[in-house]
């Protein structure tokens, strides 16, 4: 594994949807799993991956109070969120992005539209980090 490679994490209680995204991203990125919502805060401060990927209907913790939690803590504020959720309503989209997610996708879905937009948004959050400094 490429030691440069940006890391991924993947939060979703669904034991298939975790195996679909760490089988198709991981020859490209190191991939970090969460099954809910509290390991996921735990992850991602333990690892700060680069972006992640947060479904929204979990048990106990909703993706949305992840997503609000990652951006409330200041370590962790500026990690780029995707939600990647079976939930379609636009108020449902409206609100993770009004929670700070970067981006919203619907299941089920297209593993070369995830690509393009993880890639775009890795890309964009590096750009931001060289801008502040």
């Amino acid at each position: 594994m490429n030691p440069q490679q940006q890391t991924i994490l993947i939060v979703d209680d669904t034991p298939v949807n975790l195996d679909i995204l760490k089988e198709q991203l991981s020859d490209t990125y190191h991939i970090k799993i969460a099954t809910n919502g509290k390991l996921a805060l735990k992850v991602a401060e333990n690892y700060l991956p680069d972006i992640i990927l947060l479904d929204i209907m979990m048990p106990e913790m909703d993706g949305y109070e992840v997503c609000a939690r990652l951006k409330a803590n200041t370590k962790l504020a500026k990690i780029p969120v995707i939600f990647v959720t079976a939930m379609a309503d636009e108020n449902d989209e409206s609100k993770g992005l009004a929670l700070g997610a970067v981006d919203y996708i619907v299941k089920p879905f297209k593993m070369p539209i995830v690509n393009a937009r993880i890639k775009t948004h890795l890309a964009l959050a590096c750009q931001q980090r060289s801008c502040e400094q």
